[in-house]
C-alpha cells in the first residue's frame, strides 16, 4: 500500500511540475522597411536599380544587396537607434558605366510591444522621416513623413530615380 501511496504521490509531483511548452507561433519580426523603385518619367512604372548595392553607415554591403538589379528592397532598421543611414549605390551602364551614390536617411522613435512569453518583444516604428542627398540618382520619393511600421505587407516608401 504504501508504494502504491508514494507511486501516486511521485507521479502527482512530476505531472504538477511540467510547464506548458512556449512555441512562439505569432511571428512577432520586427518589421523592415520596404522600399519600391520607380519610374521618375512614368510614375506609375516600376524600374528597376540597376546593379544596386545596399550597406547602413559604416557598415558592410548588406549581402544579398550587392550588385543587383531590383525594383524593391527589404531592409532593416536599426532598433537601438533613431536614425538609419543608408547609402544606395546604382551603376549606371554602357560604354562608360559610372557609379552613383545616395544617402537615405530614416528618422524615427522606437516602441517595444509585448508579443507573448514564449515570443518576448517587437520593435515598431513611429513617427519616420525620410530624407535623401541632393543631387543624386534619387530625384523623388513619397511619402516625406510616415506614421508607423508594425508590419511587411506593402511598400513602405516609393523611390522615384
Amino acid at each position: 500500500m504504501k508504494k502504491i501511496i508514494i507511486f501516486l504521490f511521485l507521479t502527482f509531483v512530476f505531472l504538477t511540475a511540467c510547464e506548458k511548452d512556449d512555441f512562439c507561433s505569432d511571428n512577432p519580426v520586427t518589421p523592415s522597411l520596404i522600399i519600391r523603385f520607380f519610374d521618375d518619367d512614368n510614375r506609375a512604372t516600376t524600374k528597376d536599380a540597376r546593379r544596386l548595392s545596399v550597406w547602413a553607415e559604416g557598415k558592410d554591403t548588406l549581402t544579398q544587396f550587392t550588385s543587383v538589379n531590383t525594383d524593391s528592397i527589404i531592409i532593416p532598421l536599426n532598433s537601438i537607434d533613431t536614425t538609419t543611414v543608408y547609402n544606395f549605390k546604382i551603376n549606371v551602364g554602357g560604354n562608360n558605366p559610372i557609379d552613383q551614390i545616395a544617402k537615405f536617411t530614416v528618422n524615427y522613435t522606437t516602441e517595444e510591444e509585448f508579443v507573448s512569453r514564449s515570443c518576448g518583444f517587437k520593435i515598431n516604428f513611429n513617427n519616420l522621416s525620410f530624407s535623401a542627398s541632393e543631387n543624386s540618382w534619387i530625384k523623388d520619393f513619397t511619402p516625406e513623413t510616415l506614421t508607423t511600421i508594425n508590419n511587411q505587407n506593402a511598400a513602405h516608401v516609393q523611390i522615384f530615380h
